[in-house]
């Protein structure tokens, strides 16, 4: 790989190729990261004859090195493009699997076609060592100002790729179950209908038209961006594993009840399933009416990045449209909300909005139609731009939440959730708990699934379902949790936490009970002690809670949904009490102790003269007779 033979950059690129995927017989597996990082360097070195001083270039270097990206890829030397390669590592790390960068734009002023041309090449180069796609997402210029963006994608494994989850929101006969059918199956509704229909799971929901259970549905996207969804040949279904080896990205679609009787199915899906970002759906012909608000003050109290999704524009007239959008606007642009509005119309500007959209206060907003397919393809491109917000450690002690369980024929019990940490292999034993009693007891994984895909182990971040050894479904709830024995596990009785309440009619005082959702957990507690005597709308306080049922595995700071009826209140757990003792079995106050009989009078009371043991007994009060008789008889007295 000499500089005199190999100058070609096509070249390069297929020795690159041919040394990642080990087709080169002179070098092994341990050391082709090495020798193609050293012939792109000689390569890299040898283009200095092109442009060896950038002339008329301007870089802003205020912080030294302000932007990296615009240093490394424009100068050309062997030593900046070792420094590139790592910063391109680098920034994959951080954007787990993916970054967009931006070559050029206001601190380079001065920047001519050719030197950005050679930038390109550059970053390409550097990219295929670091077994990256790249691909094209805009080309603006702007007077003298030139900029370019690109995706750059790592490569995945058969068995490995990356995901994100959205949860879909809004009001009933919104169109959410619609879109997802029209995104995941490829075909376009019929106005009646059509395209839900391959997405619901029981009877009623086909008679009703509306979603009781929290559904999944997956779209995945190649490595150059392409959607893969196919349906099958023979029926309507999808075969998630072949999606999921031909994807480089699956998006996870959270399907939730719009409903206000399914609020608290909702409400376990927005915590439970910890969805990266939020999609708002909103009828174009009924405007922000029912739920919408109250889902969109659930996504900004679980700090969950939030794009909003007009639908139905084909039937709507335009002076209705034009009152949602300003109704829309005024919503997001109220103190509660502080959104910044973006109508996404353009393909420049979806890529505006994904490369703003978490670290800005920006909302994008799509109009579309699943009807014509109005717009839809531009919903497509923001989706395959973004890029998952939270970051899990790898290298702690794994941790495994489980949202659902099933019992699955010929395998046993199943078990559904999201790891939050750590990584977890097939044949791993962890601590299953907390049962009943607040125990954890060890559990081995026999299998792992990811989409219906079986793979070896699943690290933080990635859903999957787990298989267990001689472990009966009735053992296991949601809520519980697998963790490793490193963590050393305890579970809470009690605890503190700061909350706000959102909404309450009346007030709120000690011994009130609500349901409490902390991430997979749902419970039922009740507040022992505030630091305030009352708490009305509006008002924040520090309460201490206790659970009813079992206990619970807990993390601090994690946050909580307080909800019961209309009542709302949001907050974070400040402090956890694993040493508080068990509540007092229920009934034990109340339950009346036996009548004991003096050993005086037993002794007193001739052979004879045996009194019959109905004598002894005391004489119910008339209150305890009717009572007895409404409950069918003196049989069921405790």
């Amino acid at each position: 790989l000499g500089r005199s033979r190999f100058a070609d950059s096509k070249f390069f690129g297929n020795c690159t190729k041919s040394l990642e995927r080990g087709r080169c017989p002179k070098y092994n597996m341990d050391n082709h990261a090495a020798a193609a990082a050293a012939a792109a360097a000689d390569l890299f070195a040898d283009a200095s004859d092109l442009t060896n001083d950038i002339t008329g270039l301007s870089i802003d270097e205020d912080d030294g090195l302000c932007d990296p990206t615009k240093m490394l890829f424009f100068k050309t030397s062997a030593e900046n493009f070792e420094k590139a390669v790592k910063l391109v590592q680098q920034r994959l790390a951080e954007g787990q699997g993916e970054f967009i960068l931006q070559l050029g734009g206001e601190d380079c002023t001065g920047l001519t076609e050719d030197q950005l041309s050679l930038a390109e090449k550059n970053m390409m180069q550097a990219a295929s060592v670091c077994n990256a796609t790249v691909t094209p997402l805009r080309k603006s210029k702007d007077g003298s100002v030139l900029s370019v963006e690109f995706l750059l994608r790592k490569q995945a494994d058969d068995e490995d790729f990356m995901e994100i989850r959205v949860a879909v929101v809004g009001n009933v006969d919104a169109g959410k179950s619609t879109l997802l059918g029209v995104l995941t199956h490829g075909e376009l509704d019929n106005g009646r209908g059509l395209a839900r229909q391959k997405l619901f799971r029981h009877k009623h929901e086909m008679e009703s038209g509306r979603t009781s259970s929290v559904g999944n549905d997956i779209l995945g996207f190649d490595s150059d961006g392409r959607v893969v969804n196919k349906s099958e040949t023979h029926g309507s279904g999808l075969d998630w594993a072949r999606i999921c080896r031909d994807s480089a990205k699956v998006v996870t679609f959270i399907d939730l009840a719009g409903h206000e009787r399914y609020l608290k199915t909702t409400v376990f899906g927005m915590t439970g399933h910890a969805p990266d970002f939020c999609m708002l759906m909103i009828g174009s012909n009924a405007g922000v009416v029912g739920m919408t608000k109250e889902h969109l003050g659930l996504a900004l109290a679980l700090n969950v990045p939030v794009f909003v999704v007009v639908t139905k524009i084909d039937m709507c007239p335009a002076n209705v449209l034009q009152d949602t959008l300003k109704m829309l606007t005024r919503v997001l642009k109220s103190p509660g909300c502080r959104k910044i509005p973006l109508m996404v119309n353009t393909s420049d500007d979806v890529v505006l909005a994904a490369t703003n959209f978490v670290t800005e206060r920006m909302c994008p907003v799509f109009q579309v139609s699943n009807v014509t397919g109005l717009n839809l393809d531009l919903l497509k491109i923001f989706l395959n731009l973004l890029s998952t917000r939270m970051g899990y450690r790898e290298e702690a002690p794994a941790e495994f939440q489980i949202d659902d369980t099933y019992s699955v024929p010929g395998v046993g019990t199943v078990v559904a959730g999201t790891t939050l940490c750590g990584a977890i292999h097939n044949n791993d034993t962890l601590l299953l708990g907390p049962d009943g009693v607040g125990h954890f007891q060890p559990c081995t994984i026999k299998s792992i699934h990811r989409k219906r895909m079986p793979v070896r182990d699943v690290r933080g971040g990635q859903t999957a379902t787990f298989a267990l050894k001689k472990v009966r479904r009735r053992d296991v709830r949601k809520g519980m949790v697998m963790v490793s024995r490193a963590v050393e596990p305890k579970s809470c009785w009690e605890f503190e936490g700061e909350i706000l309440v959102l909404h309450h009619p009346t007030t709120i005082s000690a011994r009130y009970q609500a349901m409490v959702h902390c991430g997979s957990v749902r419970q039922t507690a009740s507040i022992l002690y505030m630091s305030r005597e009352n708490l009305r709308t509006g008002d924040k306080a520090t309460c201490h809670f206790r659970f009813i049922k079992t206990p619970e595995y807990l993390r601090d700071g994690a946050r909580l949904v307080f909800r019961e009826g209309r009542t709302k209140a949001v907050g974070h757990i400040t402090k956890l009490l694993p040493q508080a003792p068990p509540p007092a079995p229920r009934g034990a106050h109340h339950r009346p102790k036996p009548r004991q009989v003096p050993a005086s009078s037993q002794l007193s009371t001739p052979a004879s003269e045996s009194v019959p043991a109905s004598s002894t007994e005391e004489k119910p009060t008339e209150s305890e007779t009717k009572s007895r008789s409404r409950r069918g008889g003196t049989r069921h007295k405790r």
